[in-house]
């Protein structure tokens, strides 16, 4: 297990807003929207501790199973039980709750089950189970077949996910993983067709598509179902069946299971 506490300040919010092309929400009364503590209470490792993917091989909590796995974002829930807000000190525990091996078409894969607890005046604020899978390095590149292009429909969004973006996203989470920014990488090392759009990100644009509603997420239950990359684009939208990430073709890449404040359930 490991634990963190530091001051809640205001500029990761700031930033991420602005990325992300939205209202700066009242932070001092609401707090964080849901998913936004992923800005805060980050690990920061020391350079010599990354691996040659960017990811720390030592002192974080997953550590990988092995040299030379490629680390995956899968999923994850998280639970908002109250308003996490700017301007005081906030704890984060974080620790292996499960690991699993299994058998895939690529090989050998690794599950494995982190729990965060984030609590703030002594009381917990959000609960998170974030699902990894390491598998074994790509021995041949990803095909992607070009489709074409599907219209856009009234209640769909597209966000841009071009290389400046996935830059100051990696950025802001202080995430090093060479696959969102660095195209010769993710094509020669670990084999995709472009920089892969972080799983996380397409989470929050999900979560945000259902706040843009006037709803409050308290809850969000996400399954990445697909990689997607950067020329790709990303389009999202919330209905009824809860929330979804498409690319520009409609082959759907991530979905999301979300809880309102009011209690309402957004099923997959």
């Amino acid at each position: 297990m490991t634990e963190h506490t530091e001051v809640l300040q205001p500029e990761p919010a700031v930033a991420l807003a602005r990325l992300l092309g939205v209202d700066l929400p009242d932070l001092e009364n609401d707090g964080l929207p849901l998913l936004w503590h992923w800005l805060y209470l980050l690990d920061r490792p020391r350079q010599a501790d990354l691996g040659p993917d960017g990811h720390p091989v030592r002192g974080v909590v997953p550590a990988p199973p092995a040299p030379g796995r490629r680390r995956m974002a899968a999923g994850g829930r998280v639970t908002r039980t109250g308003p996490l807000v700017v301007g005081r000190e906030a704890t984060r525990r974080s620790e292996v709750v499960s690991t699993t091996e299994k058998s895939g078409r690529s090989g050998p894969l690794t599950f494995v089950v982190v729990r965060h607890t984030i609590s703030q005046d002594g009381e917990v604020r959000v609960v998170e189970e974030q699902d990894i899978v390491y598998r074994d390095a790509a021995a041949a590149p990803t095909s992607v077949t070009a489709s074409a292009p599907v219209p856009l429909e009234a209640d769909e969004r597209a966000f841009p996910v071009d290389p400046t973006v996935l830059f100051r996203f990696s950025a802001l989470t202080y995430n090093a993983h060479r696959i969102h920014y660095d195209r010769d990488y993710a094509r020669d090392a670990e084999g995709y067709p472009g920089l892969v759009v972080h799983g996380p990100l397409q989470a929050l644009a999900m979560a945000e598509t259902v706040r843009g509603t006037g709803a409050t997420a308290t809850a969000i239950d996400y399954r990445v179902v697909a990689p997607l990359f950067d020329h790709q684009g990303l389009v999202v939208r919330a209905t009824s069946g809860g929330a979804s990430v498409r690319d520009h073709s409609g082959r759907i890449t991530a979905t999301g299971q979300v809880e309102t404040l009011t209690g309402e359930r957004k099923a997959r």
